[in-house]
This record gives structure tokens, sequence and C-alpha cells, in this order.
């Protein structure tokens, strides 16, 4: 891996980075599908360390996996907007971690329901009354016709950047330049 070239910006806390993807809702899944990027908007777990996803159990997705494994996945949280009298300093305060590693098929039953129980509270705190039966995942089915497939990244890097907001200059509608001269 090469050196951040923003250095200042360069998180290395790992409780904060585990936080992060604790509380964060969406990431995105970058393959290499032959020779063209392929990224995914997904729902994920931070999990034990590794990081978990879902999906159908075929598709392209499953066809790249297949083929290549290493992936990165991306995970960004936009904190606001800083305005600038000068133009090219307008600049965007956010928190980002890249997961760079190996993507494999969770096969064990007990595992993945682990796994979805913990994407369960993590999305829907509260609102089933029972933990996930074993069950439901060996027989659900999609509406398109495939098994739900879960999958494990193990990270073999882990970077994380911040640009800290600074709330003197947050841009709110109705903020002008006239207020920053």
């Amino acid at each position: 891996m090469s050196v951040m070239r923003q250095s200042m910006m360069e998180v290395t806390d790992k409780e904060k980075i585990n936080q992060f993807l604790h509380y964060t809702h969406i990431g995105h899944l970058g393959l290499v599908d032959a020779d063209a990027p392929y990224v995914i908007p997904l729902n994920y777990v931070w999990f034990g360390n590794h990081l978990y996803f879902h999906g159908a159990s075929e598709g392209r997705k499953t066809r790249i996996i297949s083929k290549n494994n290493e992936v990165c996945f991306t995970v960004s949280e936009e904190r606001g907007i800083m305005s600038n009298p000068i133009p090219a300093k307008v600049d965007t305060a956010y928190m980002c971690v890249m997961i760079f590693g190996n993507v494999t098929l969770l096969e064990d039953i007990d595992k993945s329901r682990d796994v979805m129980q913990a994407m369960l509270h993590k999305y829907v705190p509260g609102y089933y009354e029972k933990p996930l039966a074993k069950s439901h995942l060996e027989r659900y089915v999609s509406t398109l016709g495939s098994k739900t497939a879960i999958y494990k990244i193990t990270p073999t890097a882990i970077t994380a950047k911040e640009n800290k907001l600074d709330e003197s200059v947050r841009f709110t509608p109705g903020r002008t330049i006239r207020m920053d001269n």
C-alpha cells in the first residue's frame, strides 16, 4: 500500500474506525470484472473485525467473485459543506474508510445466522421480537428465485481519512459570500 498523500487527514485510531464502520449504513463493494471495474452499493455489517454483506447467490457479483476474490470496500459519510470566498477552497467535511481484502462465501449456517442477526440489530434495532431462526436462512428464496448468500471480507489493509467540519464556515441555505468577507 502506498503512503496516504494527505497524511494529516489520515485516521489511525482503530476504535474510531470500528465505531464508524458500526454505525454507517451503506458501503460500496469494488470488484474487477476481467479488466473493468464494477462497484455495487450495499448494506453491510462490521462484525468480529471482518466485513459481511449479503446478496443473491447468483448473478454478476457472484460470477466476478468466483474468478477474482480481491476486493475494495469503501464506506464514506459526508458531514457538511464548508464555504469559502475563494471558489477553489469550498470543501466537504467527511470520513471514509477503505477496506482492501479477499471475499469468500460464508458456508457455515450458524455463523451466517449470527451475521444476519447482527445486520438486523444494526438496521432495524428492536424491530424483531425473536432472534433470526437458522431455518429462515436455509429456506429463504427471493422473489427472483435465488437464495441469500452471505459474504465475508477478510481485510488485508484498512485505510481511513477524515476532513473535519469547521462549524464556523459550514454552508447552510441562505449563507452568502457577503457573510464571509
